[in-house]
């Protein structure tokens, strides 16, 4: 063998040999990465994402004591421009999450690929406002959402059933795709401000190819099992309230009602943000009313099923 052959054979077991010793998400340790603060026990973790490579930096907070806690995820929302997501910070919706944790729920907030410190790819891109690809962004995002879920499963302190998943805007677009899962698993899916392409060119109430946002929403409800509450605001620039309610009908269209459909009144300068911004006390009345979450483990089929 000559000295060149011999080279690349050492330096082909050299590679071998590290990539053999590089687990998933390189040296990164999943889970807690600090100690418990305040409110609400808040601690930061790192969850998988569905990249392999790149884990989610997320917030948790729970309640008092050892659990298991029912679980709830929260899904922020995006935008297309790179810049903007680049500069985003760590979501926490501290008051929708402080009103989870009111009644018994560890929460996680992950920041998906491709926002803010989290980095990575952005995995849920819409491509081109006349060309976007509405149900293809929001599996995208139902994946890093059950990934972020699956997870949190395997923690001694989360129970294995009846999770909550809450959504906001293209975070809420992601979880209506979730609609079609065992209600055992997921009891209750209530979105804030649903959609992708809102404000197309930064305009009020414009958004990119809404035919097709409608056609998707009608494809997430055909086989939809786990009851879902859609909320829309009275000064959403972004998807108004009457936008809203054709999504939410054509989401219902395929089968019986599946969705309470609720129109709330207007919020600060934009309501799109109400979930994002708003106080506690309003978030919770929203979830007092909301279909399915105060269940214990519905059985499979048996999805709480009202529409206003």
């Amino acid at each position: 063998m000559t000295f060149l052959e011999c080279f690349k054979a050492a330096l082909a077991l050299v590679v071998i040999g590290a990539l053999s010793h590089v687990p998933a998400f390189g040296e990164t340790r999943l889970g807690a990465q600090g100690a418990e603060g305040s409110p609400n026990r808040r601690q930061e973790w790192l969850v998988p994402t569905q990249d392999q490579i790149t884990p989610s930096r997320a917030v948790l907070f729970r309640p008092p004591g050892k659990g298991p806690f029912r679980i709830a995820v929260i899904a922020h929302a995006s935008t297309q421009n790179r810049l903007q997501r680049a500069q985003m910070p760590q979501p926490e919706y501290p008051a929708l999450a402080a009103a989870l944790v009111a009644r018994g729920f560890a929460v996680l907030v992950p920041q998906r690929p491709g926002h803010g410190k989290t980095g990575g790819p952005y995995l849920e891109d819409q491509d081109g406002c006349d060309t976007a690809e509405y149900t293809l962004s929001a599996r995208s995002t139902g994946e890093a959402i059950t990934t972020a879920l699956s997870f949190m499963r395997t923690q001694s302190f989360v129970r294995k059933d009846a999770s909550v998943i809450v959504g906001h805007s293209a975070g809420g677009w992601g979880a209506l795709e979730l609609t079609d899962r065992s209600p055992k698993d997921i009891s209750a899916i209530i979105v804030f401000s649903a959609g992708r392409g809102g404000r197309k060119d930064d305009r009020a109430n414009t958004i990119c190819a809404p035919d097709k946002l409608i056609a998707a929403a009608k494809e997430f409800g055909e086989d939809a099992k786990v009851p879902v509450t859609w909320i829309a605001v009275e000064n959403d620039s972004y998807f108004s309230p009457e936008f809203s309610k054709r999504m939410a009908d054509a989401f219902t269209e395929a089968g019986d009602d599946k969705v309470d459909f609720q129109v709330l009144p207007a919020f600060g300068n934009e309501g799109h943000w109400l979930a994002e911004s708003g106080e506690q006390s309003a978030l919770d009345a929203i979830l007092a009313n909301a279909a399915g979450l105060n269940v214990q483990a519905p059985a499979a089929g048996n999805a709480v099923k009202k529409k206003q």
